[in-house]
């Protein structure tokens, strides 16, 4: 009995498996289109899908082409940011250079002040002791000879003798008299010498605290930019982190398109498979035609001057090239605000370096009013307009000098550098 029970358990096994063997493939077949509609359908599914995913990797990379611009923005800042601590620091050098030189004129200065004071002192010195010494000498005469002039011819003091004695007395008090005009003169002279010095000393000392003045308002500039680069770095890493999190983005609706074509392939497969059966061979050419922007033409159909539109155009020769922080060179590699300055210089005009400034350069017009060759405006980007709402710039690096439209981003101010 239990023998029996079990070979019945193992035919009902034996049916199941096969009944599962036998009709997988028709499960399996029922799961896929089996008709050319179904699959041109599922076709249809499929691209919808891969569309929507390529817009949303394409929306993603336009996002982060403009976080790289703004971070490429952003170095270039920081490049010109650098080079302005430098020339900073640079007047900083010259200016306690002119520092240390005063001091040394002014140590010169105190020892020419000391030695004229020593000078004035032993003049006057001199004149104390001439004044002294002809007291001296009055008074011995006065001594020596005690008698008045009737007393001397009184006592029979012969005129020869009287007359001697009157020569000497006079050529002493000369003598006494200009020795001290003399001390009394170089003594005025050492004075007036050293009031002379020590009013240059003052200026000295007046030039070299307006230079330390100076050289603390340089300190104060450095500390500032010193201050906005800090700022600029902390903006970069914000926008590295931002355009980080967008690659992840990008990546993940690169993945879902690519599961989208891969099923389209597959199932395209299939249809032609289909196809070719159901028309016995013939094949469905699919032609496509590449239409190609011609930015020349956009140029000559806006309104604007011929110059401004030869510049414009001037400027599209240069689509392709590298975007370089820092630089000005067409070929080579220019930052944004350096292709605006070179493009310019190029016509013999010219503007300032930065995109800041360049807000201010020309006269501003509005964007309704741009036309080609005019400069617009963005929050840390500059771009030249060539008309029919598009600019040619320098992007980023990643995507180097291209064309854009003009409102990808708010636009601040367009300036126009042609009067």
């Amino acid at each position: 009995m239990r023998k029996g029970m079990t070979l019945v358990k193992w035919i009902m096994v034996f049916f199941m498996v096969f009944s599962m063997v036998a009709l997988c493939p028709f499960v399996a077949t029922k799961a896929q289109a089996t008709s050319i509609t179904e699959l041109q359908n599922q076709i249809k599914a499929h691209q919808k899908e891969l569309d929507e995913a390529n817009k949303k990797a394409s929306d993603l990379k336009d996002k982060q082409s403009l976080i790289e611009e703004l971070i490429d923005d952003l170095n270039a800042e920081i490049v010109n940011t650098l080079t302005s601590i430098e020339l900073k620091e640079d007047e900083i050098a010259e200016k306690e250079e002119e520092i240390r030189q005063k001091e040394l004129e002014i140590i010169s200065k105190q020892a020419e002040v000391d030695e004229t004071e020593e000078a004035y002192y032993a003049a006057k010195a001199r004149e104390e002791k001439q004044k002294e010494d002809m007291q001296i000498r009055a008074r011995r005469i006065y001594e020596t000879n005690d008698y008045t002039l009737i007393e001397m011819l009184l006592r029979g003091v012969g005129w020869s003798k009287i007359l001697n004695q009157m020569d000497y007395a006079e050529q002493l008090y000369n003598y006494d008299k200009d020795k001290l005009s003399d001390y009394d003169q170089a003594k005025r002279e050492t004075l007036a010498l050293w009031n002379q010095l020590e009013e240059e000393k003052k200026q000295l000392q007046a030039q070299k605290a307006a230079f330390e003045g100076e050289v603390a308002q340089l300190e104060l500039a450095k500390q500032a930019l010193n201050e906005q680069k800090e700022e600029l770095d902390r903006s970069l890493a914000a926008r590295r982190k931002e355009s980080a999190n967008f690659e992840a983005e990008i990546t993940k609706a690169k993945q879902e398109a690519s599961i989208a074509k891969t099923k389209i392939q597959q199932e395209q497969k299939e249809l032609k498979k289909l196809q070719d059966k159901e028309k016995q061979g013939k094949t469905a050419a699919a032609t496509g035609t590449y239409t190609e922007t011609s930015y020349s033409s956009i140029v000559d159909n806006a309104t604007g001057s011929d110059l401004g539109k030869r510049i414009a155009k001037y400027a599209l020769q240069y689509v392709g090239n590298p975007y370089v922080s820092g630089g000005t060179s067409l070929t080579k590699g220019a930052d944004c605000s350096g292709f605006t300055y070179r493009i310019y210089s190029d016509f013999g005009y010219t503007i300032t370096r930065t995109s800041t400034t360049q807000r201010s350069d020309g006269v501003a017009v509005e964007y309704a009013n741009a036309q080609p060759g005019d400069i617009i405006c963005y929050s840390g980007h500059v771009a030249l307009y060539i008309g029919g709402g598009k600019i040619v710039h320098a992007s980023n690096r990643k995507d180097g000098i291209k064309v854009s439209n003009a409102t990808y981003r708010q636009i601040l101010s367009v300036r126009r550098i042609i009067q």
